[in-house]
């Protein structure tokens, strides 16, 4: 059978429809060969009742949200996705959306989530780790450059960053957050867009 190239559109529409982590998704459609109802499949089965089929609900309302820091040099618009206007203007998801605005003009990130990153700057990226981890035995070398990838990519991906406010978040992830609204609105609520404007850059 010939292995289909599974590729970060794929990813992130199975993520779509499911709500699970783009690794998780990956790996299923690996797994799956591409086929997106077997990867639902695999899913279902691994994560139980936290993955859903949301077929093609596709979120078609939303609300964008500001933030503009106090010194009036920085300032983020956002928008926040969802499938029903009732969603889009409750208080909670506008509350969110906010937060999220908040994060991005004090962590400025880069992407929303990593199928954004250009190829090349990832790879450019990973030779870099590569060649700082040339010292170290060889079996831990791609180990060591896959992990400082990650870090790096906490660095600019938006939904790879813990939430700003730590103590109000307890450290979880912008993307584990998106989770929680998902589960609570019972939408498929997506992070569609940002842009920061900084004074000077």
């Amino acid at each position: 059978m010939t292995e289909v190239t599974i590729t970060a559109k794929d990813v992130k529409a199975l993520r779509d429809r499911t709500g699970a982590g783009m690794m998780d998704c990956k790996k299923a459609l690996t797994e799956s060969n591409g086929d997106v109802e077997k990867a639902i499949e695999i899913l279902r089965v691994k994560q139980g009742k936290r993955i859903e089929d949301r077929g093609e609900r596709v979120p078609t309302e939303g609300t964008v949200q500001t933030y503009i820091h106090s010194n009036g040099k920085v300032g983020v618009l956002v928008e926040v996705d969802t499938e029903t206007d009732f969603v889009a203007r409750n208080e909670e998801l506008i509350a969110f959306a906010r937060d999220i605005a908040l994060h991005i003009a004090a962590a400025a990130p880069e992407y929303v989530s990593q199928d954004e990153v250009d190829e090349d700057r990832k790879q450019a990226e990973l030779r870099v780790y590569e060649q700082e981890a040339a010292d170290k035995p060889e079996n831990v070398r791609a180990k060591i450059a896959e992990g400082k990838l990650r870090k790096w990519y906490e660095t600019v991906v938006l939904l790879d960053q813990p939430h700003v406010n730590g103590d109000k978040y307890d450290g979880k992830t912008i993307s584990q957050l998106l989770d929680e609204v998902r589960s609570k609105t019972g939408e498929n609520v997506i992070i569609w867009r940002f842009a920061r404007f900084a004074v000077g850059s």
